[in-house]
């Protein structure tokens, strides 16, 4: 089954109004710039967004708040550097937001793409994010209930991939890629190479291909930081 489709347009086609959509990246590493800016320009709305921040200056995800595509964010740090779009659009109104810790984030996505509904932990009992949820105590010590966190679509930048989805990362940009993409319906994935169905040791296939549905081939990827110091904005 060959996953590669041509263009970015193909990648992101499925995606519609009102979905929620997992985005990948810690800062700019890792982060599928040219999927997300191909999102934007398919000018769809009323998205969920799932990402550890909340994006810098008017690229990437930034972007996509400040064009209206954003109802919700769930994220760890909606305020990076420049969160210029963020922070208007959430004073306004525009924008519903969610914190979630950063560990708790990262375990409710892995949760979902392992069949685990909800967990336990620590972090955040006794304080406004628990408001609300479920609080046990287990060995003297009190415990918040989280529920796993899923997404109908995952967009996420490896390093290589193969024609039947299988995916390696680059050093860092690896981070929440791998379980977005166990956690979402259907996963799209830009590789900066795709190579014959064979061309990655099986050994350092980190995300299997079963987990991916479509791959594109961006050979020369951007990076967000590159783009915020140049002040670019997009579209």
């Amino acid at each position: 089954m060959d996953k590669t489709v041509a263009t970015l347009a193909e990648a992101v086609a499925d995606i519609s109004d009102g979905a929620t959509v997992m985005i990948g990246g810690f800062g700019g590493s890792g982060a599928p710039i040219e999927l997300i800016h191909a999102l934007i320009d398919r000018r769809v709305k009323g998205l969920t967004v799932i990402n550890n921040n909340a994006g810098n200056g008017h690229v990437g995800i930034a972007s996509m708040i400040e064009n209206g595509l954003v109802a919700k964010m769930i994220c760890s740090f909606p305020r990076s550097s420049d969160p210029v779009a963020f922070t208007e659009a959430y004073k306004s109104g525009r924008l519903e937001l969610e914190v979630v810790p950063q560990g708790t984030l990262a375990e409710r996505i892995r949760a979902a793409g392992a069949g685990i509904p909800a967990f336990y932990t620590a972090t955040s009992y006794g304080t406004e994010l628990a408001e609300g949820k479920p609080v046990e105590e287990f060995d003297g010590k009190h415990y918040v209930r989280e529920r796993w966190l899923k997404a109908d679509f995952a967009l996420i930048k490896g390093e290589l991939g193969d024609p039947m989805g299988n995916l390696t990362y680059r050093m860092a940009a690896r981070n929440f890629n791998p379980i977005m993409a166990m956690a979402a319906t259907k996963t799209i994935a830009q590789v900066s190479r795709i190579v014959p169905a064979g061309g990655i040791d099986p050994e350092q296939v980190i995300s299997p291909g079963i987990f991916v549905d479509t791959v594109v081939e961006i050979p020369n990827p951007v990076q967000e930081e590159v783009l915020f110091r140049e002040g670019a904005v997009y579209p």
